[in-house]
């Protein structure tokens, strides 16, 4: 029976690793079934499943999941999928025998990836939210939107639940957007939607991730002023000043 585990907002990726050896063995050969699906938003799906000696190894045809192995040291070390069916590589998760360390991912088929996901060990004697297998869990993740393979989104997370993102949305090379959450659930996104560096505009969202109202910072000073339905300023929210500025990382 397949876990299903929330690993990112732009990814949900299922793993059974404590499945898969991290050294081939006489008795199994472990491999991974295709990741069936990958979209922004939507999910990444890998299920892990075993054959006895003696059953050929996966081949290179459409849809196929690869394990590599090291060949110095026979420890497992990557593991290749077409999530598409096109016949072509377009996932792959970089492995230390059973830890999961990165994916990289080409979400558009261009033959580059476009989205890097990396993960780190889960602290001794703790639990993380959305471990795929309770030892690693993501740290961090890149998206790149253009065809220059540029960073333009970067994705930062705390013990697995996501907790900011800064995004250059217009592909200038600066940051113009701030997201915010808190334990998993968007909280506040601040946005430079003059160019001046600072955040001028902030949507501000309730418990359950919903938008709840607009605030403005005309004069760039840091202080946002609520706004009314109209757009005019209603009361001050005296949020104070933001750290969030273009081009910070």
């Amino acid at each position: 029976m397949r876990e299903t585990t929330s690993v990112t907002d732009g990814a949900k990726l299922y793993l059974r690793l404590s499945e898969f050896p991290s050294q081939p063995t006489t008795r199994i050969v472990a491999f991974i079934l295709p990741v069936i699906r990958h979209v922004r938003n939507g999910l990444l799906v890998v299920a892990v499943g075993a054959a006895a000696c003696g059953s050929p190894a996966p081949t290179a045809r459409s849809g196929a999941t690869t394990p590599v192995y090291s060949k110095e040291t026979g420890r497992l070390e990557k593991i290749e999928s077409d999530r598409d069916g096109d016949g072509k590589i377009d996932t792959r998760a970089y492995m230390d025998g059973v830890r999961l360390k990165s994916i990289e991912i080409d979400r558009n088929a261009d033959g580059k990836p476009d989205r890097w996901e990396y993960y780190v060990p889960v602290a001794p004697g703790t639990t993380a939210a959305n471990s795929p297998d309770g030892r690693n869990v993501i740290d961090h993740a890149d998206e790149a939107s253009g065809s220059d393979g540029h960073v333009t989104r970067r994705e930062f997370y705390t013990n697995g639940l996501i907790a900011r993102v800064e995004e250059d949305t217009d592909a200038d090379g600066r940051i113009d957007k701030w997201e915010y959450y808190t334990a998993g659930v968007l909280a506040r996104v601040d946005l430079d939607l003059t160019g001046r560096g600072t955040p001028d505009r902030r949507l501000v969202y309730g418990a359950s991730g919903n938008l709840d109202h607009v605030e403005a910072d005309p004069e760039g000073d840091g202080t946002f002023t609520r706004l009314d339905a109209g757009g005019g300023r209603a009361t001050s929210s005296g949020s104070g000043s933001s750290s969030a500025r273009k081009g910070g990382g």
